[in-house]
């Protein structure tokens, strides 16, 4: 083999083991900073992935979180009717695809006759399944699995198939979902959904989570206050006004009403703008 080619190869080899363990070390300190309610770290959730510049829930819009250096993707799992977890958040496929229908009632291939759309226009995206995201997301950003089915068996079965138990937490307001994640191994990660200061109260005794999400209608400092003591981080949504108003030159005001009562994880439509906007202010590393 030619001098010139072994030595490209040599040094391509390097640079992906390097690549790979730079990413590795990414991983784990999003974990570290997750778990550690006393870090002055603020983390991004970015909603849907990135979909204000790919389909939702899609591989792209996964793949661009990565790149972004985001620390969190919110995305949605349903199971199709031949059990395969696959992304979707409405109960039906219309919005985002060109099919029509409830896809919990077709089977996957079925689902792969159809295509993302993206504001109406056909994409050459197809529906993807959760195990493909988990294995793309894996050792470079923790995932926040919302819940969008009553079948948890199968997604339990994929997070356990691609060893991801470590980057993922379950989300849902149904508690019996999350009884039933947290039955199968104490270790999961999870994150209940509360409505109110006494919700959250119950929801730190019930499952010791690692985060709770709540709302700005009881966003006050004795409810962040009750569940840092608790060991849990707060995840509070900018989904909506708020993200409106970073995109524009009140983004400081809106970074304002985020931390106002100490919130440390943030889930928006606008991961890139937030992100920039907490490492100016000296809040993400």
């Amino acid at each position: 083999m030619n001098h010139r080619i072994i030595v490209a190869f040599v040094g391509a080899a390097l640079f992906m083991g390097t690549a790979a363990t730079m990413t590795a070390r990414r991983a784990k300190e999003i974990k570290k900073d997750f778990l550690t309610t006393t870090s002055n770290t603020v983390l991004v959730a970015s909603h849907r992935a990135v979909h204000n510049v790919y389909p939702e829930n899609s591989i792209p819009a996964v793949k661009e979180a990565i790149r972004l250096g985001i620390d969190i993707i919110e995305i949605d799992v349903k199971v199709t009717s031949d059990g395969v977890p696959v992304l979707m958040h409405d109960g039906k496929i219309d919005r985002t695809t060109n099919g029509k229908g409830n896809p919990e009632t077709m089977t996957f291939a079925q689902l792969q006759t159809y295509n993302l759309v993206v504001k109406g226009a056909k994409t050459e995206e197809k529906i993807p399944t959760l195990e493909e995201v988990l294995r793309l997301a894996k050792g470079r950003i923790l995932v926040d699995l919302d819940l969008k089915t009553d079948k948890l068996g199968p997604i339990i079965d994929v997070v356990k198939k691609t060893k991801t138990e470590d980057i993922v937490f379950y989300f849902d307001s149904d508690y019996n979902a999350l009884h039933f994640v947290d039955k199968v191994d104490k270790k999961y990660m999870l994150m209940p959904r509360a409505h109110s200061q006494a919700m959250a109260d119950s929801a730190l005794t019930l499952f010791k989570p690692e985060v709770v999400h709540i709302d700005f209608s009881f966003y006050t400092p004795e409810v962040v206050s009750l569940i840092k003591k608790r060991g849990a981080r707060v995840w509070i949504n900018a989904l909506g006004p708020i993200d409106i108003l970073l995109r524009t030159e009140r983004r400081d005001e809106a970074l304002d009403k985020l931390l106002k009562h100490g919130a440390n994880v943030i889930q928006t439509d606008e991961p890139e703008l937030l992100l920039k906007l907490l490492k100016d202010k000296g809040l993400h590393i």
